[in-house]
């Protein structure tokens, strides 16, 4: 039997308010510049703030850095243990019986990264085409101020093995003809033409590009699936492939994930460090244009 899409629209979920089996998600986040030479890329700060500004009715907010990623590290946003996620989606009455809609405000990627996060987790949520930017552009309803959340529940996960890798494993897999490593960052940054954030400039050697800008309309909704499939066929991304993706730091490649998990390629794996870890290592090879 096939599951039901990941993606769901406005209308869909306007239907749906008031639902009390719906449990809907603002994920977002904000990475603010720091000074040069910090030893950080960016400063992530919780969209609390623009959730109690308006929020969809109903709706609870997660911090991503906060509570749902494993601060021990020097990265942001790294998976953190099954028990840590267990307890922190529980506290916000997250559970896999439940309709569980997650959005974003100004891309849709942090909404993508939580669906990934809980896919590795056994549980299947859905991503609102467009997150809140639609939904508030269609004059469609909103709350503001700070969330009521939703009752807590005893959320118990069912790992899915292999969603993410880490550096090793990248590094083994490299001109692997079976496996082919996709970067969804932007072009000038694949081909080390400017300065990363990151550390050194370049990739992963032999990886290819599918940046996930391109991937995303202007109005903030995903491209079609015909465009998105066009696009990973002309880079080289084909079904018999183990594919990884990468990006800054674990969270737009997410946006390419999404996409080629509904077009039903199933051997897809997310180098969660990114290269927020590999540009800062000396010890890992990386390539320029």
């Amino acid at each position: 039997m096939s599951q039901p899409s990941p993606l769901i629209t406005t209308e869909q979920l306007a239907a749906m308010l008031g639902d009390g089996n719906l449990r809907i998600y603002d994920c977002t986040t904000y990475n603010e510049p720091v000074p040069p030479g910090s030893d950080v890329p960016y400063r992530a700060v919780p969209g609390d703030k623009t959730f109690a500004a308006g929020h969809i009715p109903g709706a609870d907010f997660l911090d991503l850095q906060g509570e749902f990623s494993d601060t021990s590290v020097q990265q942001f946003f790294m998976m953190p243990d099954v028990a840590q996620l267990e307890a922190a989606f529980g506290r916000h009455g997250l559970d896999a019986s439940t309709t569980i809609v997650l959005y974003s405000i100004g891309t849709m990627m942090w909404a993508t990264r939580f669906w990934w996060m809980l896919r590795a987790l056994g549980v299947d949520a859905h991503v609102l085409d467009g997150g809140f930017d639609k939904w508030k552009e269609e004059g469609r309803p909103v709350e503001t101020g700070a969330p009521k959340g939703y009752p807590a529940t005893t959320f118990k996960a069912a790992p899915r093995a292999g969603l993410f890798v880490d550096a090793t494993t990248v590094k083994a897999r490299i001109g692997d003809p079976a496996t082919v490593i996709v970067n969804a960052l932007g072009p000038q940054f694949h081909r080390g033409l400017e300065p990363s954030r990151y550390g050194r400039p370049g990739r992963v050697p032999g990886s290819i590009n599918v940046p996930a800008a391109t991937l995303v309309n202007t109005d903030k909704t995903l491209t079609t699936l015909a465009d998105a499939e066009a696009k990973f066929a002309a880079a080289g991304v084909t079904r018999d492939k183990n594919v990884i993706l990468y990006c800054g730091g674990g969270i737009s490649a997410t946006i390419d994930l999404f996409l080629l998990a509904q077009l039903g390629y199933d051997r897809l794996t997310l180098y969660d460090a990114s290269m927020g870890e590999w540009a800062r290592d000396p010890a890992l090879p990386i390539e320029t244009d």
